[in-house]
């Protein structure tokens, strides 16, 4: 699974019930719908964020000689990507939950850096000089793990609230 979005959806179940509730024209019982499956999502927005905050990133030690220095940017990158993270929930068309990257808010520089730190290798040039690379790593697979954490409970809820609300149709 690529860095970028997880949906959970009972495709079949949910797009069903998102007519009947359409059908039904109950804006109460829609929005009562919605909140549901936005609780059950919230956790796993709330760990993804959490997760990208405490990733480690290591990096080789320095060689003798080497120079150090303070960072050219003052951009915090964890802090920059976790901001990133959105949650939507949609009741009509694909009903579910989505939670996922919005690269469109990262600077350009780091749209691409999601993907990499869930690969665990970030590869880039030291201080922009293009002559000179360093490689740091993190834990591999991070997104993945997170939604796999996640999707059990996430599931059940899903499938709880898909039942009440059935009941509340009949």
């Amino acid at each position: 699974m690529a860095v970028g979005s997880v949906q959970i959806t009972g495709t079949g179940q949910l797009i069903t019930l998102s007519r009947q509730l359409h059908a039904a024209g109950g804006p109460r019982l829609r929005q009562n719908y919605q909140r549901r499956i936005r609780r059950a999502a919230e956790p796993l927005h709330r760990d993804m964020q959490q997760t990208i905050r405490n990733l480690p990133i290591t990096s080789q030690a320095r060689k003798a000689g080497s120079r150090g220095g303070s960072s050219p940017t003052t951009r915090p990158l964890r802090e920059t990507i976790a901001a990133a993270v959105r949650l939507s929930v949609r009741t009509s068309s694909n009903p579910g939950a989505r939670v996922w990257i919005d690269r469109s808010t990262l600077p350009s520089d780091l749209r691409g850096m999601p993907s990499a730190l869930n690969e665990g290798r970030i590869r880039h040039p030291v201080f922009g000089n293009r002559r000179r690379w360093v490689q740091q790593n993190t834990t591999p697979l991070w997104w993945d793990r997170t939604v796999r954490t996640h999707t059990p409970r996430m599931q059940a809820e899903v499938a709880r609230v898909l039942g009440d609300v059935r009941r509340s149709l009949t």
